[in-house]
């Protein structure tokens, strides 16, 4: 199938059963609801590399904690400006409604990436060394404006950390699928190993370069992640799933450091 061929149906075997929802598709990949071409998708890609960048760059953003809101913002701009440029009037095919299934969704997600990640945490750092987040610890030092400021922070910036990884996603279901002629079922698993594997990798600096913990722990925790998306092919829900998750998490550490302060 070429890039401009239009979509067929999906037969029930061409889904990953219980894990994906009876309707719907990944779009793009498939020439639905418009084709992305290679050369497009190698400029979208650019583009979610270009915000990763604006991001971690080492630049003195003026405003203060305003300020800091910047690369954050841009992370997932750049991105979606790129689609808005490569499909125009079809970007939106990634969002989806929200409503209370979606929300329940979310916490579900959460809840499971938290207690698989923590599972799988423990048995790795009983087998080797792990490094420890630096932001938990810099979240504990802060005062109440700059907490405040974290936590508005992360909401650009977790939701570009999802187009970083579900953009990848679609290019990879296009490439195995047209390219190498991967069948639906076997090119998803992949384009979920690897696009997980990345997201775990970009995460090395953040972990000390472990490149153990960022594969096994990271790399894990993303595909729970990945999970509400490929469900239901709504980038909103594993953005959901992916905020819940690390405020839990980071909200948890702040409560255990102000406890033991006290005590």
């Amino acid at each position: 199938m070429s890039p401009e061929t239009p979509s067929t149906p999906l037969v029930p075997e061409q889904r990953l059963r219980r894990l994906e929802d009876p309707v719907g598709d990944f779009p793009f990949y498939n020439g639905a609801p418009t084709a992305i071409s290679t050369r497009q998708w190698l400029w979208v890609l650019t583009a979610v590399v270009a915000g990763f960048l604006v991001l971690v760059a080492p630049i003195h953003w003026p405003g203060g904690a305003l300020g800091a809101l910047i690369p954050a913002l841009l992370f997932p701009l750049i991105p979606l400006a790129a689609m808005a440029q490569v499909v125009p009037g079809h970007w939106k095919a990634i969002f989806g409604k929200v409503g209370g299934r979606e929300l329940r969704l979310m916490w579900g997600f959460a809840l499971l990436n938290i207690v698989v990640s923590m599972g799988i945490g423990a048995i790795v750092s009983a087998l080797t060394d792990v490094t420890s987040n630096a932001a938990a610890q810099l979240l504990s030092q802060s005062d109440t404006a700059e907490r405040i400021g974290f936590f508005a922070k992360t909401l650009p910036q977790l939701f570009g950390e999802e187009l970083l990884t579900l953009l990848p996603f679609l290019a990879l279901m296009q490439l195995l699928t047209l390219r190498f002629g991967f069948g639906r079922r076997r090119a998803l698993i992949a384009a979920w190993l690897l696009s997980s594997m990345l997201f775990g990798l970009i995460h090395l600096p953040t972990y000390g370069w472990n490149l153990v913990q960022c594969i096994v722990v990271i790399g894990s925790a993303r595909m729970v992640l990945t999970l509400p998306w490929i469900l239901t092919k709504n980038i909103w829900v594993s953005t959901g799933a992916h905020i819940i998750n690390d405020w839990l998490l980071f909200g948890a550490g702040l409560l255990a450091a102000s406890l033991m302060a006290a005590a």
